[in-house]
């Protein structure tokens, strides 16, 4: 039980921050190299649960902090633009993050974005522990079943921390900036991409 809990508030955390955090998937891949994989398949669900609180906590934060906190007006009233042409279509929001969860893509910046449109947070709740619990599993069942087999060199795991991921990562935030800055109401009415102005600083007067 105390190892269960210890993968569950590290999940959790790994899931929980925005940027520069190791994949999940290399959890589940470690303990099938080293655990029965009845244990995985059992491990895979605990860990599943934790990665979707973890995420929707951190969209919870996004709106709390990053919507609430550092978006303007015009801002703010552009990105609802996106909760206002998604009203009604849950199972196309469902079908979208059921099939992200399915892949070992960084979910991250998915629910900073998701947060930042103020959009219902149980919508997406369910297809991410769906697919994050069969994606887990699939990573600790293959990963059990290729140490049955072959020696794994212990130093698999540290490649994540390469010049790829920062970069990745860098690249990743500098997208959620961009998803701020678009036209959102020009895209969904006319189907044109277009960056909105940038609303200059007020200087005060001396």
């Amino acid at each position: 039980m105390p190892s269960i809990l210890l993968l569950f508030i590290i999940v959790f955390l790994m899931n929980l921050i925005p940027a520069f955090a190791p994949p999940t998937w290399m959890v589940f891949s470690y303990l099938g190299f080293s655990s029965a994989s009845n244990d995985v398949a059992w491990l895979a669900v605990v860990g599943a649960g934790a990665a979707t609180l973890g995420r929707i906590t951190l969209a919870k934060l996004s709106r709390i902090i990053v919507r609430q906190k550092f978006l303007s007006d015009a801002t703010k009233q552009n990105i609802d633009a996106i909760r206002e042409n998604l009203k009604g279509k849950r199972k196309m929001t469902f079908a979208v993050f059921l099939f992200y969860a399915f892949s070992p893509l960084p979910s991250n910046y998915l629910f900073i974005a998701y947060g930042l449109t103020a959009m219902e947070l149980k919508i997406i709740a369910l297809p991410f522990f769906l697919g994050r619990s069969v994606s887990y599993a699939f990573w600790g069942l293959a990963s059990s079943a290729v140490a049955q087999r072959v020696a794994v060199n212990s130093k698999w795991a540290a490649s994540y921390l390469g010049v790829w991921f920062v970069a990745s990562q860098i690249l990743l935030l500098y997208a959620i900036y961009m998803f701020t800055r678009i036209d959102w109401r020009l895209l969904f009415a006319e189907r044109k991409l277009r960056l909105i102005a940038r609303t200059p600083k007020v200087r005060g007067r001396s």
